[in-house]
């Protein structure tokens, strides 16, 4: 899942990294979407576990909130408005793998 938010990302989640061509942002997109909808529910199962006023799941269910409000937009058809939309869906991928791994320790 890092490795895929790489392609799009710099260092310090920032867009310094160039953006794909056409066909390589597709499957970008589709890997995206693909490691969103797998990670929600492993991250919503460990929050469940944690007591309602425990900070780190509150901070974790923002995310999921996040990602699923980003999962229901429609980027405009445009290349540039589809690396935009990647990035921002790379950003909450990168920030649910650390609820992931933050939360999923023992």
């Amino acid at each position: 899942m890092r490795a895929t938010t790489a392609r799009l990302l710099g260092p310090d989640d920032a867009p310094d990294a160039f953006p794909p061509a056409a066909d390589e942002l597709l499957t970008l997109l589709s890997t995206l979407h693909g490691h969103l909808q797998l990670l929600i529910p492993e991250v919503e199962a460990i929050t469940a576990k944690l007591p309602e006023d425990d900070i780190p799941r509150y901070c974790a269910r923002a995310c999921i909130g996040e990602a699923r409000g980003k999962l229901s937009v429609q980027p405009k058809p445009d290349h540039t408005s589809k690396v935009a939309y990647a990035r921002r869906l790379a950003r909450v991928l990168n920030a649910l793998c650390d609820h992931y791994e933050t939360l999923g320790k023992p």
